[in-house]
Order: structure tokens, then sequence, then C-alpha cells
């Protein structure tokens, strides 16, 4: 027997979860519905090295989605629909002036975790370094109107470009993010293209025994109309700040989260929004819940906390955790959420309390199980202005396992 012999070298890495929940109190009415869901996903990621300084890299989910043999691909979008979905693909190759990604890979993440939306997009990425700095520089195309069905628009076009200068120090680092996004796509169903700018600054760093990290986003620009109404101008400001300190097998922190919400004028002011990635709680605010329950926190008809971003929210979240042993941890955090401002007429702008308590168990390095709890007093911002309106309180009950490999 023989065969030829291949000089790619394959190394695979992943992830597979499991998540059971118990909402008792979704709409936050009196006498409603509970529900009990479970979801999962199983994430492989192969990396071809095809030779030295050249790699070819790969991204696949499959059985994405809620528990229901009824029906197999029972997940809420299009986009986690399929069994088995091959998202991203992209070339790395490394040149004397730098290292080259291109094709389709990571992107909406910058900085800190919050109000990141880590998904995929269809990049040309270059990354150098030159000292202490790295410099990075992407076009970002995120729709195409030119090849669309006839008839072929010449701009239609949603594009992004990306300039990144990062500081790395001994202990942390810094960077400012800038974007120039053109969105022209809603032409021709609507006659005006978003011209949107963004400056992100961030900071991480270490001081003795405390962690931390900081970030701005300040969004500029307007929608552009082809004729009658003009231009509208866009400005959106959010903010957020950790900080966290170990004191033996105990750490404790505390963060905040602030994004400006839609007021009166004719212009557009909305900020960053909290992003899927930042998830400070379990009810409030979390995307998971979001994702697979079918909807947010919901009550007298109105959309719920997570989906409705042009209120803005400000965010206190202080949290603690303690390593019981080298495989066992436990972690509670304290939430306070209110809106920035409030687009119903006599509408609160408290979101509510939460409180939260977490265990985690290593079953094996790569396996983990953990339960969860939490509980949210309400706030009047769900009665949505509703004059005699009122809002109960909100549990939810939840474990996950997760292996990676």
């Amino acid at each position: 027997f023989c065969a030829t012999a291949s000089p790619v070298d394959l190394k695979f890495s992943g992830t597979y979860y499991i998540v059971g929940v118990y909402d008792d109190n979704p709409s936050l009415r009196e006498n409603a519905y509970s529900r009990a869901y479970m979801f999962q996903r199983i994430r492989l990621m192969p990396v071809f090295a095809i030779a030295e300084g050249l790699t070819f890299t790969a991204r696949m989910d499959a059985m994405e989605g809620i528990f229901d043999l009824t029906n197999a691909r029972s997940a809420r979008t299009p986009a986690t629909s399929r069994n088995f979905d091959w998202e991203r693909g992209w070339v790395t190759f490394k040149t004397g002036i730098g290292q080259f990604d291109v094709g389709y890979m990571s992107g909406g993440a910058w900085g800190t975790l919050w109000a990141d939306n880590e998904g995929v997009r269809a990049r040309v990425k270059y990354t150098g370094k030159f000292g202490p700095v790295l410099l990075i520089a992407i076009f970002e195309q995120n729709g195409e109107g030119d090849t669309a069905t006839a008839p072929h628009y010449a701009d239609a076009d949603s594009s992004a470009y990306y300039l990144a200068p990062i500081y790395l120090f001994k202990g942390g680092s810094a960077g400012l993010l800038y974007g120039y996004i053109n969105a022209a796509n809603p032409r021709p169903a609507a006659n005006y293209q978003v011209v949107k700018q963004i400056l992100y600054p961030y900071m991480k760093a270490t001081f003795g025994p405390v962690y931390v990290e900081a970030e701005v986003n300040y969004i500029f620009g307007e929608n552009d109309y082809d004729y009658a109404h003009g231009a509208v101008d866009y400005e959106g400001w959010g903010a957020y700040l950790m900080a966290k300190t170990n004191m033996g097998p105990a750490s404790i922190g505390a963060q905040i989260g602030w994004s400006n919400g839609e007021d009166t004028d004719a212009d557009i002011t909305v900020g960053p929004g909290k992003g899927a990635d930042w998830n400070p709680a379990l009810i409030l605010f979390n995307d998971d819940l979001n994702t697979w329950s079918g909807g947010d926190l919901n009550t007298n008809g109105g959309s719920g906390a997570n989906s409705n971003i042009n209120d803005g929210y400000f965010i206190i979240n202080v949290f603690a955790d303690y390593k019981v042993t080298p495989k066992m941890s436990m972690g509670a955090a304290f939430t306070y959420a209110k809106a920035d401002e409030a687009q119903i007429a006599g509408q609160d702008k408290e979101y509510g309390y939460e409180l939260d308590v977490t265990a985690t168990y290593k079953l094996y390095d790569n396996l983990s199980y953990m339960v969860g709890a939490g509980y949210l007093w309400s706030g009047d911002w769900f009665k949505k202005g509703v004059a005699g309106a009122s809002v109960e309180n909100d549990y939810i009950l939840m474990n996950k396992l997760t292996l990676t490999f």
C-alpha cells in the first residue's frame, strides 16, 4: 500500500456546549407563563499549515439551536438555522512588511468585550509590527449591490475602512480605532446612504494587584438622502470602565457601561449599544436569552430591554469570584440598569436590579459544568408608559456543560 505524502499540517480546535434554562416569568406579568428549554452548539476550527508563514483557517458551526427533534432546524434566524454552517475561511501569509489575512474572518470586536458584536466579516486585513506598535489596516465589504439582480446599481454597496494603531507596553496595551463606513446598500428601495465615522480608544493595564480596562465609543456622520430630505446628522456616545483585583483565591471588581439614547430632536443620537459579547447579567441584557428564548423580557405588548437600543442604557455591575478548590469556583454579581432616554411618553427609565450566583466545576481539564441562578427585581421601564400597568419579578435557573478541545 502506498499514498502520496501531503505537505499540509492540519490542526483542529473547537468547542461544544449545551445549556438548560428555566425562566419563571419572562413576560413580567402576574400569573403569566414560564418556559424551559435547552440549546447547544458544536464549533470546529481547522488550521491548514501549508508552508512556513502560510496557513488557511476555517470555522464551521453545526447543530446550533434549541433542542427540538420535531423540527431539527429550529433555530430562530436563517444564519443559525442550518445544521452545518461553514461560516469562515481565510488565508494568512506573512511577508517582509507584515501579515495579510484575506477572506471571511472574525470582525466586529475591538478593545474590550463591551459593545462588541463579534461575527463573520469579508475582509482584507494587514497587520504590521513596528517596535512596540501594532498597526492594523482593514478593508471590509458588508454588502454588494453592483452585482445584484438586475437592474445593477453602481453605488449600492456597504463598505468599511479601518485603521488602528495599538501600543504594547509591560502589563497592558492601548489603541485607537478609526473607521469610515459608507453604507449605500439601502438604495434603491430607500433613497439614502449612511456615511458614518467612528473613533474607539481603549486601554488595558495591570497596576500591581489591580487590573483596569476602559473604552470610549464615538460615532458621527449622517444619513445622506438623495433628494428632497437632505441630510440627517448622526452622533452617538458610549463608555465603559472595569476594574478588578485579586486577593488570594478571591477576586472582586466592578464595571460600568453607558450608551446614549435617542433624544427628541430631528437628528439621530444613538450610542453603540451593549453588543452581543458583553453579558454582565444572566437575565438583563443577556444575548443568549434574546437569541434562543424567542425574545427577551416583554410586557404590555412592547419589546424587551435587550432589543430597545434607541433608549440606550446605564449599567452598574459589581461582581466577586472565589476559587473554592483548584477545580471549583463560585461567583456572584449584582446589577443595576436604567435607560438613558425613554421613547414613550410617561415611561420610566429603570430596567431594574438583578442578583446572580454561579458555581463552576472542572470535571476534566477540558470539560466544565456550570450552574447558575438569577433574580430580577423588574423596573417600571417595562410598563411602557401604560397607565395602571404593573410588572412582576422574574427568576432564572440554568446549567451549562462546556467542552473545549
